[in-house]
């Protein structure tokens, strides 16, 4: 069967980079969605409620894929909540595509909460040394991403397919109307700096200011993907994968304050998060969309000052091993620098933020 994949999330940060290097690849790339946000023509859309499984069977039926990638994720109010529901969702797909027989591999994409916990009870327990290793398995705690795992398990062990775990850090990418992206709202959190005149305050902790850490290019996150997909090194494996070098915030703020043409404010030691300070932030921002002409007015679609108060904020280094990806043949490096001037050149072109 030709390279056929499956893609759910297909609008979505991970979803999106992950179509666009398919396609340059020469596969053909359905998106299963709830279709609130469109995506490349190129891409064939199927809607559906994921958390019906009558719904994902009728969308699914008559269908057939050899690679499905799950790269979303509903997120609800409690940890419970989410194991329900976002089990589910697994569940449901696997269930329409897995007796179809040509299915060859799997692939999920959950993150480094695998290590810290979830968010309602985040780095709250005996969280492992760093850098994570995948060989340090589960915490004693519940999360989503587990019962993701051991549904995705279970299917293939039921339709005979093969499977892959992906454990990005923070995504650097470009993506509208993301629930978690930390490149688009610091380039928004910017612009209102430039735009008014406020001070450029890195909102988290001391630990995170001063503390090694990594990120994860959504470019590099989608090439991981396709080659543990197509590798028989990485089949059934978990893997961590970020971009191969590391940096404190206390470096990297002040490189985004300049590439802005703003001065990032001195770290006084404490937390000013973002999501209380930006209460306001909408009409401002819908001032500035409209004088610039920008594409989205809206800055609910833009901003996800929750996420970045809560990557930001953590109490303790989060730094990750890539050994058993370069191990198995992954050697791609990305500047993190780099992914994120290069997401706000393209926000720029986009006229996402101004020129």
């Amino acid at each position: 069967m030709e390279k056929r994949a499956l893609i759910i999330g297909a609008s979505g940060i991970v979803g999106s980079n992950l179509a666009d290097r398919l396609l340059s690849s020469g596969w053909q790339v359905a998106g299963l969605s709830r279709g609130r946000t469109p995506v490349s023509p190129a891409i064939e859309s199927i809607t559906a409620d994921l958390g019906s499984a009558d719904s994902v069977g009728r969308a699914l039926s008559g269908k057939s894929f050899s690679h499905v990638f799950f790269t979303a994720w509903s997120r609800q109010a409690t940890e419970k909540e989410n194991i329900r529901v976002n089990g589910a969702m697994v569940r449901h797909v696997m269930d329409a595509v897995g007796p179809t027989g040509t299915l060859t591999h799997a692939a999920l994409v959950t993150g480094l909460k695998h290590y810290l916990g979830p968010f309602e009870a985040y780095a709250t327990g005996a969280v492992p040394i760093t850098p994570f290793r995948e060989e340090q398995g589960r915490q004693p705690v519940d999360n989503f991403y587990y019962e993701q795992e051991d549904r995705l398990f279970e299917a293939a062990q039921r339709y005979g397919f093969g499977w892959s775990v992906h454990r990005p850090h923070t995504i650097i990418g470009y993506a509208l109307g993301n629930a978690m992206n930390m490149g688009v709202t610091l380039a928004v959190y910017a612009t209102l700096c430039k735009e008014t005149g406020q001070p450029f305050v890195f909102p988290g902790s001391a630990a995170q200011w001063n503390s090694l850490t990594d990120m994860t290019d959504a470019r590099l996150l989608a090439r991981h993907l396709e080659w543990a997909a197509t590798s028989a090194t990485a089949r059934n494996e978990d893997f961590n994968v970020v971009n191969g070098d590391v940096f404190r915030w206390k470096w990297m703020w002040s490189r985004i304050a300049g590439y802005f043409g703003i001065e990032a404010a001195p770290f006084d030691g404490e937390l000013h998060p973002l999501e209380g300070r930006m209460q306001d932030a909408g009409q401002t921002w819908a001032g500035i969309a409209a004088r610039f002409d920008l594409k989205e007015a809206d800055i609910g679609r833009l901003a996800s000052w929750w996420h970045t108060d809560a990557d930001l904020g953590r109490p303790m280094e989060v730094l990750t091993d890539m050994t058993k990806s370069r191990q198995a043949g992954f050697l791609d490096y990305q500047s993190t620098p780099d992914a994120f001037f290069a997401l706000f050149d393209r926000l720029k072109a986009e006229r996402v933020i101004p020129q």
